[in-house]
């Protein structure tokens, strides 16, 4: 028996809204999944250099949670992701792809091990048709608790500091990937050490009706530790710093594609860690399996481009008998403030795109009406351009 239960629709406010708008300053919204969400509040450098240097708060309550649970929630969860789910026990967290059954990606995201037999899955995009196709045969309940839960991502330097003068006692004690709860004005405060910047952070969780109350507490114990309300545009900065790929950016969902190949399998995405062939069965196992034995068409590569003019939607190319030949494209790309570099992620034909490889982006900017064309040498790079030790550091130093 498989029971579902869904958000409801229309255009909606964060119940974090309210203090939001008092903050904003640039009145530049955009729609997030029924959501208001917002590009920045004061200015987008200003609020990047919050995650890198202090503490920055995103506002995370538009994404996507459905609460799996029932006594076949686990069968379920390890078929439906290409990763062992038996293997994350009751108070961590797992990073996971979902696959048609062609193996091409459907989306990304989180799922949070609650306690036995029940599960939280985040992501960006609303799944709950595909979940509920995928648990027929199964006794599992499904609900969409979106509009239910407020979620702030707390992230940068000082937002261990910021966390303990909150009065979470122990949160010092809390490993990446791992999740705990606290005792919030007579509510249940969910704390996981994740987050989407690369640095140093966690993620809160708590009914909508505590919203508000949170934000004051959270902004009263940051306020000596330059804690800042950041929008968008300063998180998209940082999650490429960091590596870190989006949907309908770095790849198409699937279950959305019109033309054939434009969709992306894990292993096209770099996520072949994900991929495990122990598993006896999860959806997309048998293309998968062909495509490691026969070789992947694309590979997705993180480039350090010369120069500073960013290689914003640019064609890649490699030299090929003595020119120049299209191979790819990028995906995101920014100018990092922190690592002075000319970044991107971008995904080319196989069999290019090796760690150490020279290629060539074609860059178009606009400086006073005139438009200029660079063709900048870029190299690929396996490792983040963003890791600090702190992201990974038990307990955290205090900022």
């Amino acid at each position: 028996m498989t029971t579902i239960q869904e958000v409801p629709q229309g255009r909606l406010k964060s119940p974090f809204y309210p203090r939001q708008a008092e903050l904003d300053r640039l009145n530049r919204w955009h729609e997030w999944k029924g959501y208001s969400s917002a590009d920045g509040f004061y200015d987008t450098t200003l609020e990047y250099f919050s995650i890198r240097n202090s503490t920055s708060v995103f506002d995370l309550t538009p994404m996507t949670k459905y609460r799996i649970t029932g006594p076949d929630s686990l069968d379920f969860i390890d078929r439906l992701v290409t990763r062992d789910m038996r293997k994350i026990k009751p108070g961590r967290v797992a990073y996971a792809v979902w696959c048609n059954d062609e193996g091409q990606v459907i989306d990304d995201g989180t799922i949070f091990h609650l306690k036995e037999g029940e599960y939280r899955l985040c992501s960006q995009e609303r799944h709950m048709a595909w979940l509920t196709a995928a648990a027929i045969g199964m006794d599992v309940s499904i609900v969409d608790e979106t509009h239910d839960i407020a979620a702030l991502a707390v992230q940068g330097p000082t937002s261990y500091s910021v966390m303990k003068n909150l009065g979470l006692d122990g949160i010092e004690n809390l490993k990446p990937f791992g999740l705990t709860n606290f005792d919030f004005e007579g509510t249940d405060l969910m704390v996981s050490r994740t987050g989407f910047t690369g640095d140093l952070g966690y993620e809160l969780w708590l009914p909508a009706a505590k919203a508000e109350a949170l934000w004051d507490a959270l902004f009263e114990a940051g306020k000596l530790h330059g804690i800042m309300a950041i929008g968008t545009e300063a998180l998209e900065q940082s999650r490429i710093e960091a590596g870190f790929i989006a949907a309908y950016v770095d790849f198409l969902p699937a279950d959305v594609t019109v033309r054939s190949g434009r969709s992306r399998s894990p292993f096209e995405l770099g996520l072949e860690w994900l991929v495990d062939f122990k598993k006896s069965n999860f959806n997309g196992r048998r293309a998968l399996a062909k495509e490691k034995r026969q070789g992947s068409t694309w590979r997705l590569v993180k480039l350090d481009i010369e120069g500073n003019k960013p290689a914003h939607h640019s064609y890649i190319f490699a030299k090929s008998g003595g020119r120049q030949k299209n191979i790819g494209f990028t995906t995101s790309a920014t100018w990092s403030p922190v690592c002075k570099q000319n970044i991107a992620i971008g995904t080319v034909r196989t069999p290019h795109g090796n760690v150490g490889d020279k290629l060539f982006v074609e860059i178009y900017y606009q400086r006073e009406m005139h438009w200029s064309r660079v063709m900048a040498e870029a190299t690929v790079v396996d490792k983040p351009f963003w890791n600090p030790p702190r992201r990974r550091a038990t307990p955290p130093g205090p900022f």
